[in-house]
């Protein structure tokens, strides 16, 4: 009898495939048989509480997959997008006018994005207190225009954002409104 081999690989992978395979189709063929009985081997009590699992383990899984996307709770990236949307919600709540456009406009213009820029060459920094933060506030604007359930520190991104948009709108009606260093 003519036998052919392959070499050894081949035949383990072969092997692999065809045993994944197998058991693929008898997973779905159980999947099948348990998600799907007969009419007239199963009461219709018992279809309705089936059904009620399932809708049920759905909705757990969303509710998980939410909260697990949403990180403990929290909705925001901690990035600039974030830092502004999440300051656009504690203003709405407030009552500061603003935008999502005019704030990262500004945001841009003062500090590139950065949380942690420093203006060590104006005249509020030559007196001492030099801007800081994404919206470049000073140390006793921020102290005068800070927004409660923020953080009470100058360079928090979230907390500057609002004290900054708080200020703007008390100065000029809103963040919007401003188009150069205010």
């Amino acid at each position: 009898m003519l036998r052919t081999t392959l070499p050894r690989t081949a035949r383990i992978g072969r092997t692999h495939k065809l045993s994944a395979a197998l058991v693929a189709t008898a997973s779905c063929a159980a999947a099948v048989a348990l998600a799907t009985p007969s009419q007239a081997a199963t009461p219709a009590g018992h279809l309705a509480a089936a059904d009620h699992l399932k809708v049920t383990a759905v909705a757990t899984q969303a509710h998980t997959a939410k909260q697990a996307a949403s990180k403990d709770g929290q909705q925001y990236g901690n990035n600039l997008d974030g830092w502004i949307r999440q300051s656009l919600d504690i203003m709405k709540a407030k009552g500061i006018p603003g935008s999502y456009e005019g704030l990262h406009r500004n945001i841009m213009r003062e500090s590139s994005g950065n949380p942690n820029a420093v203006n060590g060459w104006d005249v509020n920094a030559v007196n001492g207190i030099p801007s800081k933060g994404l919206l470049q506030v000073i140390q006793p604007t921020f102290d005068t225009y800070h927004v409660s359930g923020t953080a009470n520190k100058l360079t928090d991104p979230v907390a500057n954002i609002t004290a900054a948009a708080n200020y703007a709108a008390a100065r000029y009606g809103s963040i919007d409104n401003v188009n150069s260093a205010y």
